[in-house]
């Protein structure tokens, strides 16, 4: 029985071979685009904007993939780049209109209504909106403990944060999602 793990070392043994090197690359965007994708949009909220980052996020993995070290599991490595894109595509965006994160989440949050990310879904919409009123550290967290269902140990690897941290982070965001909640 072949397990992920063993999977993506296969991918990547394949990937660092010249002849079967475009090949294993398609496997593993078609294995990890999705999950990515979605990570991804729960960050930057938009669909366009996910895409341009996901786009990045894989040629980034294109250029590094042979000096990935395999210290980690390749879809914690996949995350990493994935978060960090998303969180620079979000910093430039700051940046570039010189305007404060509160407003950038205020953006967020007007396009997640706009949308059509959530087809109708009242309580999703509310959940959502609830999570974009979170401090980004405690938003990744809950994003990724919530809706990618990883552990706090692959938390730790994505985001290099201490274990205690995260579950400190998650818990605290669980409790604000659920005053809001209450309150709307």
């Amino acid at each position: 029985m072949i397990n992920a793990q063993s999977e993506d070392k296969e991918l990547i043994a394949a990937f660092r071979d010249e002849k079967t090197k475009t090949s294993a690359f398609s496997a593993l965007i078609q294995k990890y685009q999705k999950k990515i994708y979605w990570h991804v949009r729960r960050i930057v909220i938009d669909h366009d904007d996910a895409d341009d980052v996901v786009q990045n996020t894989f040629i980034k993995v294109w250029e590094n993939l042979n000096g990935f070290r395999e210290d980690s599991k390749l879809y914690t490595w996949l995350f990493r780049i994935a978060t960090n894109e998303a969180l620079m595509f979000l910093n430039k965006k700051r940046s570039k209109y010189h305007v404060p994160m509160d407003d950038i989440d205020f953006e967020l949050s007007e396009t997640l209504h706009a949308g059509s990310y959530f087809n109708g879904n009242e309580a999703e919409l509310k959940l959502q909106t609830a999570i974009l009123t979170l401090p980004e550290k405690q938003r990744l967290v809950f994003n990724m403990k919530y809706y990618d269902a990883l552990k706090y140990e692959e938390i730790e690897e994505i985001l290099g944060t201490s274990v205690g941290a995260l579950k400190a982070s998650y818990h605290h965001a669980v409790k604000k999602i659920e005053v809001f909640l209450k309150k709307s």
